[in-house]
């Protein structure tokens, strides 16, 4: 009798949700990291796995992010997504079940009527909370945005006082685009700021120049930025710098002082392969390939259309470091492949060889299920 019931459950659920417009979908990213320079077993092999499922129904997404590694489970994140009428609405949880704590809980509410927009963004995380009521609207080719802050001063509290207030409008003004954005705090009046920006000289069209007047209670301060815009270049790029001083008024004029190459660089199809090349010598932040780089040039060649040999994709860089140990000063030769086995299933493999200590120094092998 027990069982007739429990089969019948089964087929009025099965039924039910049959009748609904419901998908589950999901992936699984896993990746084996071996580096063969450990000894120790346990030193040597990494586990980095990351389950996602997704259900929507009746365009709600519900969603549940698990973070995996060679120690076990390291993170775990709920979140859902929706819309309510004319309301759209995110809200995420966040948990760490390596000290089983809570981390952060964060809700958003967006609504447009009548073409203004609202928004809301509520934020629980590290015994402080922070609630941003947000609003903008056009009316022709004047744009207002409010910006409401409560909480969030890290005082370890859980409370909402009010932070700050930002007013901002853009708006047309004799030849440009004038942005102006009143803020004030907890003391007041803060300060009034008006932005032109893109103002461009005559006759010196890649010469462009930003300009920033700022009111405080007791100081006004004019600033001038230049830039420059060369426009789309034709096969290479080049990394220019813009060099100056002063610009800041009352107190020093604006000087050009240098107009720098920093780096130069390539990108072309050549058939079905990719071809790159990046050189970049400049103190500024490194482009491309070589972001987050200690090298200063890299040469690459990877896959562009998996039509040319099925589903099969690959890279492979070479980079080079300054004054480097070995020949052509070759430090670093990166490796990564993918192979789609089946429409849900897809592997890969990557391999780092760093050539200036002579050994592999990291393996990669991974897969990816979707469903």
């Amino acid at each position: 009798m027990r069982k007739t019931l429990v089969l019948g459950l089964i087929l009025v659920l099965g039924t039910a949700f049959g009748g609904i417009a419901a998908t589950l979908s999901g992936s699984w990213d896993t990746d084996i990291i071996i580096d063969p320079q450990q000894t120790g077993f346990n030193d040597a092999l990494g586990i980095v796995s990351i389950l996602t499922v997704a259900y929507s129904v009746d365009g709600w997404t519900f969603t549940s992010i698990t973070d995996l590694d060679e120690g076990g489970w390291t993170d775990q994140d709920f979140a859902v997504a929706g819309t309510l009428g004319a309301f759209t609405l995110t809200s995420s949880l966040g948990f760490d079940p390596v000290v089983l704590a809570f981390d952060s809980w964060n809700t958003t509410i967006n609504v447009a009527i009548a073409g203004v927009s609202f928004g809301a963004d509520f934020t629980l995380e590290d015994y402080d909370v922070m609630l941003i009521l947000t609003g903008s609207g056009v009316a022709g080719d004047v744009l207002l945005g409010v910006e409401l802050t409560f909480g969030g001063d890290d005082n370890d509290i859980c409370d909402l006082n009010w932070v700050d207030l930002e007013i901002s409008l853009g708006f047309p003004f004799c030849c440009t685009i004038l942005e102006a954005a009143v803020s004030f705090d907890c003391d007041g009046f803060e300060n009034i700021v008006f932005t032109a920006e893109e103002i461009v000289i005559p006759n010196l069209p890649y010469l462009i120049l930003d300009a920033t007047l700022v009111f405080t209670v007791q100081t006004k301060t004019l600033t001038l930025s230049p830039s420059f815009d060369f426009g789309a270049t034709a096969c290479f790029d080049l990394y220019i710098d813009l060099g100056s001083t002063g610009g800041v008024g009352p107190g020093t004029v604006l000087t050009l002082d240098s107009i720098t190459i920093e780096g130069i660089g390539i990108t072309c199809d050549i058939g079905v392969v990719t071809f790159t090349a990046l050189s970049f010598w400049g103190d500024g932040t490194k482009p491309g390939l070589l972001a987050g780089t200690p090298y200063w040039e890299v040469y690459a060649v990877s896959s562009n259309d998996n039509a040319c040999c099925g589903p099969f994709g690959f890279d492979l860089a070479v980079y080079f470091l300054d004054a480097g140990a070995m020949l052509f000063d070759v430090a670093l030769i990166d490796a990564d492949m993918t192979l789609q086995i089946a429409s849900q299933f897809t592997f890969n493999m990557g391999m780092e060889i760093d050539v200036e200590i002579g050994a592999l120094t990291e393996w990669v092998l991974g897969f990816l299920v979707t469903w």
